[in-house]
C-alpha cells in the first residue's frame, strides 16, 4: 500500500532517476515538496515523490515516522520499528516507476534524515545517493558500502541536531571506507537554506561516485556515460 505522498515532478517519459524526500516530525510531504522542486528543476527527467510519515504527529497537524517523545525506548529502538514500512515505501516506489536503486536518491531533513541513513545502514545499496540535511544516524554504522554516496549537510548552529553528529558519522563512514561528503554550513539553525541546497545539487551535479572509479578500475576501462547521470 502506497503511503500518503505528494508527487512533485512526473516526467512524460519514463524516468531516468528517483528522488524520494522524506520530512521531518510534525510536518508534511506538500511541505516537503517545496524542497523537492529544487531537485525537480535540476533534474528533469527525475520522478520526484515526497513522501509523509505513516503516523500522526505529537500535537501537530503533521506526521512522523517515530515519536520523539519518552524516554523509555532508545532512538534506535523506535527507528526500527519504522524502518520495515520505511523500507517498503522506497522499494515500491523503485517498483512503480521502474528505477534501480542505483539510480535512486533519498533526501531527508531532520527526521527524515534519520530514516534515510538508518535505511541504508539496515539495508545496504538501497540506493545510490543520500542527501542528508540536518539528521543523524541514530547509532553510528558499524559498517558501509562505496555502492552508496552520503552527502550530510548540516547548520553549524542546529540546536536539535548538533553538528558533531554529522562530523562523527562522515569520520566513521571514512574510517569504514564508504563514499561521504560533509558540508558544515556556517551560521546556519535547523532548517535548510539556499546555501544548503546549492551545496546538495553541486554534490549531485558533480561529484563523482567512488564506484565508478572502482568499477573502472576493476574493468579496466572507464564508464563516461555513468558519470553524466545523476547517480
Amino acid at each position: 500500500m502506497i503511503t500518503h505522498h505528494f508527487v512533485v515532478q512526473r516526467p512524460s517519459m519514463p524516468p531516468a532517476q528517483l528522488f524520494l524526500l522524506y520530512h521531518a516530525a510534525g510536518d508534511n510531504p506538500v511541505s516537503m515538496g517545496e524542497i523537492g522542486r529544487w531537485f525537480a528543476e535540476a533534474f528533469p527527467q527525475a520522478l520526484v515523490v515526497s513522501v509523509g510519515g505513516p503516523e500522526p504527529g505529537a500535537g501537530t497537524p503533521g506526521q512522523q515516522w517515530y515519536s520523539d517523545a519518552g524516554p523509555q525506548i532508545s532512538l534506535q529502538q523506535r527507528v526500527d520499528r519504522a524502518m520495515p514500512q520505511f523500507l517498503h515505501s522506497v522499494v515500491e516506489w523503485q517498483q512503480l516507476s521502474g528505477v534501480a536503486p542505483e539510480a535512486t536518491a533519498l533526501v531527508g531533513f531532520a527526521q527524515g534524515s534519520v530514516m534515510v541513513l538508518e535505511g541504508c545502514k539496515a539495508r545496504p545499496e538501497l540506493a545510490g545517493r543520500i542527501v542528508a540535511f540536518s539528521g543523524r544516524y541514530a547509532s553510528l554504522p558499524e559498517q558501509a558500502t562505496a555502492k552508496t554516496t552520503i552527502h550530510l549537510i548540516h547548520g553549524e548552529e542546529d540546536e536539535i541536531y548538533r553538528a558533531e553528529h554529522a562530523q562523527q558519522a562522515a569520520a566513521r563512514l571514512t574510517s569504514l571506507g564508504g563514499d561521504v561528503t560533509l558540508d558544515i554550513v556556517a551560521d546556519l539553525p535547523h532548517a535548510i537554506d539556499r546555501r544548503s541546497m546549492d551545496l546538495a545539487l553541486d554534490h549531485l551535479r558533480y561529484t563523482v561516485p567512488r564506484r565508478y572509479f572502482e568499477e573502472a578500475l576493476s574493468s579496466g576501462k572507464p564508464r563516461d556515460e555513468d558519470v553524466i547521470t545523476l547517480i
